[in-house]
């Protein structure tokens, strides 16, 4: 019985629910996590907000479904902050010029949950503007590992947004939890996260932040069970390297003036 609410109350952390509801969590130290971005993603009758990391100068990784909205008409990173509602010195806007999502990306049932955005020009890498690290191709965490997901956002579940950026440590779980918790789990794409006193999580939100472990990115915020914060499903950045090293090449060609895809 227990099994069953919990797949009837499993849900995407959609991103319009805001930049992501970090519950349990705690204040990061101010520009503490240089690599974090903050999307903000215009439509023509919403305005979402959601996470993300900078892997390169001209690259910022997310999650798929923060995108997959019609009506989009502009997508914005905000690099170098802190609090996002204030116009810090360390701060750089810059539009997003395109944005790629995994072609196998599936929406419900969630599946392939990753983006890659285009910068219109590059980052200034400077002490609050920094990149982070991604595992390479079949490179995995163990099973027990405390890792660090950073976000903006609600600290309850009826709280107000934050303005600040907030941090919650999560251990790597047994894939076998998700596989028995959450819908459509698979181990080859996913990582199985969580806090098993079901205390603190991302939820609701927090979509396309990085789940940091040792220094690396090696998840993205991607759906979670809606019940009791545990578990939750991250997209294992690891199984896309590949996908993701074939796009990167593809901006450099295009930066390349003349080149068949350039302007």
């Amino acid at each position: 019985m227990l099994l069953l609410l919990l797949l009837t109350n499993a849900f995407v952390l959609l991103p319009w629910a805001g930049a992501g509801r970090i519950i349990g969590g705690k204040k990061a130290v101010a520009h503490s996590r240089p690599y974090m971005a903050f999307l903000e993603i215009e439509t023509d009758s919403d305005y979402i907000k959601c996470g993300g990391f900078l892997i390169r100068p001209d690259a910022v990784l997310s999650a798929a479904h923060c995108v997959d909205e019609e009506g989009i008409e502009n997508v914005t990173v905000i690099l170098g902050a802190h609090n996002v509602n204030r116009q810090e010195p360390s701060q750089q806007k810059i539009r997003v010029e395109k944005w790629i999502i995994h072609p196998e990306y599936s929406p419900k049932p969630v599946k392939n949950d990753i983006v890659l955005l285009k910068l219109e020009q590059n980052a200034i890498i400077k002490k609050n503007v920094r990149l982070i690290s991604i595992p390479k191709e079949n490179e995995s965490v163990r099973v027990g590992t405390e890792c660090n997901v950073p976000g903006w956002g609600q600290t309850s579940v009826t709280g107000p947004r934050s303005d600040v950026l907030m941090e919650v440590k999560l251990k790597v779980q047994k894939e076998e939890i998700c596989e028995q918790l959450l819908p459509d789990y698979e181990p080859q794409s996913m990582i199985c996260v969580g806090d098993e006193n079901h205390k603190k999580g991302t939820y609701e939100g927090d979509s396309g932040g990085p789940l940091v472990c040792n220094k690396k990115a090696y998840g993205i915020v991607s759906y979670g069970c809606g019940c009791n914060l545990f578990p939750e499903a991250f997209t294992r950045i690891s199984h896309f390297e590949p996908w993701i090293r074939e796009q990167l090449r593809k901006f450099a060609i295009q930066d390349i003036p003349g080149s068949p895809s350039s302007d």
